[in-house]
């Protein structure tokens, strides 16, 4: 006779948290909040109440005026841009290491992560020595590269690489071949196996990687404003204008610009993971 399986309640106390790893859920649960709460809604909350000390006419002028209107435009399209950028050669160079072997390939491997590495500062003194009109590449262009908009692009595509590669390169590697083959009998071109078969599992890592390049690009500082020129109006970044306020000890108006940046980031990030979780479900349709 097959042995009839118990309730979980009715199960020996050894057998039921024999599978736990950590502590009960109730513990693990209260330190998660605890943790957040420490790390995240605090802070959150102190920039909130310090906005609060605005009306709401000044809070609308602050973060409406002319430059920072400028700041924004020049902060989300270049960071969007970037991630754009990103999310095309950062595939092709996941692509290329996990497909393909070739001498010097964990030398290559390993230069993905460093940005992750370099500090921002350093990073954004290079690129200027290097896109500056007198620099190794930047003499080689008729128009300016660094101190203007193009710098800031650049930069942004430099410290997001890695999270595409590093987010796209896993799916890849698990990808299953059998498919492929499966394609390939079935008289589908390389072409055709990879926008039909290869490419529709890889969206959903695809745009989790663009999603981290973009909120990175967003709140980057150290390796912008070196290359950025910080032209009002031309080529000032948002993170900029709140340190600038910083130094003038006017922490209401910083927080108040902070504060929509975070909305807006938060938004953009929420379209984004919407239209991840609407292509995770239409591939699970599909399949």
């Amino acid at each position: 006779m097959s042995a009839i399986a118990l309730p979980a309640s009715k199960r020996p106390r050894a057998a039921r948290t024999a599978k736990r790893v950590l502590p009960g859920f109730g513990l693990s649960f209260g330190y998660t909040l605890f943790y957040l709460g420490l790390i995240v809604l605090i802070p959150l909350s102190a920039l909130l109440f310090k906005t609060l000390s605005l009306t709401w006419a000044q809070f609308w002028d602050v973060i409406t005026a002319p430059q920072v209107v400028a700041s924004y435009r020049l902060t989300f399209g270049a960071s969007f841009l970037a991630a754009t950028v990103n999310a095309v050669f950062g595939l092709v160079i996941a692509w290329v290491l996990v497909r393909y072997e070739f001498p010097g390939k964990k030398i290559v491997d390993a230069l993905v992560d460093l940005p992750f590495a370099l500090p921002t500062a350093v990073a954004g003194i290079s690129l200027a020595a290097l896109w500056a009109p007198n620099g190794w590449l930047g003499q080689w262009f008729d128009f300016k590269i660094a101190f203007t908009p193009i710098g800031v692009v650049i930069a942004l595509i430099f410290i997001g690489l890695p999270f595409v590669v590093r987010t796209v390169q896993p799916v890849l590697e698990e990808a299953e071949k059998e498919l492929e083959e499966a394609a390939a009998s079935l008289g589908a071109d390389r072409l055709q196996t990879f926008v039909r078969v290869i490419f529709p599992s890889i969206v959903p890592a695809l745009l989790t990687g663009f999603t981290l390049a973009f909120a990175r690009a967003i709140g980057e500082y150290g390796s912008v404003i070196f290359i950025a020129g910080n032209m009002p109006f031309v080529s000032e970044i948002t993170p900029l204008l709140i340190i600038t306020k910083l130094e003038q000890y006017d922490y209401a108006g910083a927080t108040a610009i902070a504060i929509s940046m975070l909305v807006i980031s938060f938004a953009l990030i929420l379209a984004i993971n919407l239209l991840q979780a609407w292509q995770r479900r239409r591939n699970g349709q599909v399949k």
